[in-house]
C-alpha cells in the first residue's frame, strides 16, 4: 500500500520493483549522473540504477589504481538467465581492469539449504564455474574460493560480530525470536567474504565492488557498517570547505592513539598521531594543512569532495601500520530483477519461471512461447491498441539478455507499442536471439571445460 515502507529481504520470493521508492528509503544513490566511460548494455539501458559509492571505484579505474570486484554462488541449484546478469557485471569490471574474486557459499547452502560440502562443490564446479568460463570471465584475473576452506571469511565476521547486535539484525533483515541461527550466521561469513579481498594476503588494500540485485542490499549495508566501524580516521566535509579529519576512538585502539586508563589523554602520544596525519596529507602533495590535536582535528582547506577517496585510502594504510585492519568499506552496484516467465520473479526452485543455462534448445522455444505475453487478447485488438513490451516476457529478455543493438531493440519497441509488431512475432524475434544466445553458451561451455579447474584459488583446489 501507498505510504507503507518496502521491504527487502535477502531470502524471499516476493520483492518490490518499485525501485524509486527503494532508493529512497536504503538511501541508494541513483546511476542517473554518474558518468561509465564505456558502458555496458546493462548501464546503457538503464538496469543497473543504484549505487554505494560507486565513485571510489571509477576513480580508481580512471587512475589506473587496482580495484577489486567480489561476487558470489550459492551452490544449491541451476544457474539461470538471472545469475548470467551478474556475471555480464563482474566481466565488464573486469574489462575495466578490476580483479574479481568469487565466493562458493558452501557453508551457507549446507546450513541454510542442506546440500552437503561434496555435492555444493560439485554443483559450483560443474553448473556455475562451467558457465563462468563459456561467459567469457578472465582465468588470469579470477579467483573462485570455498567459505569453508578460507578460514580468513569465518574470523573477520567472528572479529566484527562484536560490533553489531541482534537489534541491528532486526532493523536490517526482520528478524525476530522465530529465527533460525543459520540465518544470522551466513551474514557475518558474508561480510568476511566481501571485506577479506582487502587485506593484504589476498590482494591487499583497494576498492572492492559488489555488483548486487537489491534484495542483496542488506548484506551490504550490514558490511559497510561495520567496516566503518572499525575505522581509527574519520574523513569528512569541512564545516566551511576542504576536508576535516578525526579520530575514531575505540576499545581496540585506544592504548594506541594515547588514551590512559582513567580516560585522559596522553598529550606526546596524540601528538605523534596527528603529526602521522599530516605527514600523510604531506605525502598526498598537500601544503595547507591545519592540525589541531587540542581539538581533534586536522583539516585540508584545498581538498575537495572527490579527494576524499584518496585521504582515506592514505589513513586506512597508515592506520595499518599503526595495528589497526584498515578496511574500507564496499562499494555495490544494483541491478532491476529481470521478470520471470510467468511475469513475476526468476526462481531456480519453479523451472517454468526462468530460462537455465543449461535447457536444450527445444525447451528454450517452448518456454519462450508460453511466457507471459504484453500483447492484446486478439489480433485487431493489438493491431489497435498495441502491445505493452514494459510487461511482456520476450521484448524483456531481449533487453536484458539477448539483443545488444539499442536501436534496432527501441525499433522493436516502438512497433510492438504501435501494434505493427503481434506478440508471437516478438515471441519468435526472442527465440531465435536466445537459441542463437544459448547455443553459443553451450559450444563455448565445452570449448572452455579444460579451464575449470584453473578459476580455483590455491586454497580451492
Amino acid at each position: 500500500m501507498a505510504g507503507e515502507d518496502v521491504v527487502i529481504d535477502p531470502w524471499g520470493s516476493a520483492q518490490s520493483t518499485d525501485y524509486d521508492r527503494i532508493i529512497e528509503q536504503f538511501g541508494l544513490s541513483s546511476m542517473d549522473n554518474v558518468r561509465i566511460d564505456s558502458p555496458s548494455r546493462l548501464h546503457r539501458r538503464g538496469i543497473v540504477f543504484a549505487h554505494r559509492e560507486l565513485d571510489t571505484v571509477l576513480e580508481a579505474q580512471r587512475r589506473g589504481d587496482g580495484f577489486g570486484v567480489l561476487t558470489g554462488l550459492m551452490p544449491s541449484g541451476q544457474m539461470h538467465l538471472g545469475h548470467s546478469m551478474v556475471i555480464d557485471q563482474v566481466k565488464w569490471f573486469q574489462q575495466q581492469g578490476g580483479d574479481v574474486t568469487i565466493a562458493v557459499a558452501d557453508l551457507e547452502s549446507q546450513a541454510t539449504r542442506g546440500v552437503s560440502l561434496e555435492k555444493g562443490r560439485a554443483i559450483a564446479l560443474e553448473e556455475y564455474i562451467a558457465n563462468y568460463a563459456a561467459l567469457g570471465l578472465d582465468v588470469e584475473r579470477t579467483n573462485v574460493y570455498f567459505q569453508s576452506s578460507r578460514p580468513i571469511v569465518q574470523r573477520l565476521g567472528f572479529q566484527l560480530g562484536k560490533r553489531t547486535n541482534l537489534n541491528e539484525f532486526e532493523a536490517i533483515y526482520g528478524f525476530g525470536g522465530e529465527t533460525n541461527l543459520a540465518h544470522v550466521q551466513a551474514p557475518m561469513v558474508q561480510v568476511g567474504d566481501i571485506l577479506h579481498p582487502q587485506t593484504d594476503d589476498y590482494g591487499g588494500l583497494r576498492p572492492i565492488v559488489v555488483p548486487v540485485g537489491v534484495d542483496q542490499d542488506p548484506h551490504l549495508r550490514l558490511t559497510r557498517g561495520l567496516a566503518s566501524k572499525t575505522n581509527w580516521f574519520n574523513v569528512a566535509d569541512g564545516k566551511h570547505s576542504g576536508v576535516s579529519i578525526t579520530l575514531s576512538v575505540h576499545d581496540e585502539n585506544a592504548a594506541v592513539l594515547g588514551q590512559l586508563p582513567n580516560g585522559r589523554m596522553d598529550k606526546q602520544r596524540l601528538k605523534e598521531i596527528f603529526d602521522g596525519i599530516v605527514k600523510c596529507m604531506t605525502e598526498l602533495g598537500y601544503s595547507d594543512i591545519q592540525s589541531n590535536p587540542k581539538q581533534g582535528t586536522v583539516n585540508v582547506p584545498s581538498a575537495t569532495k572527490r579527494d576524499k577517496t584518496t585521504i582515506r585510502m592514505k589513513l586506512l594504510a597508515h592506520e595499518r601500520q599503526l595495528g589497526g585492519m584498515g578496511l574500507l568499506a564496499p562499494s555495490s552496484t544494483y541491478h532491476h530483477f529481470a521478470v520471470g516467465m510467468t511475469g513475476d520473479k526468476m526462481s531456480s526452485s519453479q523451472p517454468k519461471t526462468t530460462l537455465f543455462l543449461g535447457d536444450d534448445l527445444p525447451t528454450v522455444e517452448k518456454k519462450i512461447k508460453r511466457a507471459f505475453s504484453g500483447g492484446q487478447s486478439t489480433v485487431e485488438e493489438h493491431r489497435r491498441l498495441g502491445g505493452n513490451p514494459d510487461i511482456d516476457v520476450a521484448y524483456q529478455y531481449m533487453m536484458y539478455f539477448f539483443e545488444e543493438d539499442d536501436a534496432y531493440l527501441a525499433e522493436i519497441n516502438s512497433e510492438y507499442r504501435a501494434g505493427k509488431l503481434l506478440a508471437g512475432e516478438m515471441k519468435q524475434l526472442c527465440i531465435d536471439r536466445a537459441v542463437d544466445w544459448l547455443g553459443q553458451l553451450h559450444e563455448m561451455r565445452d570449448q572452455t571445460a579444460h579451464l575449470v579447474k584453473d578459476f580455483l584459488a590455491e586454497d580451492a583446489r
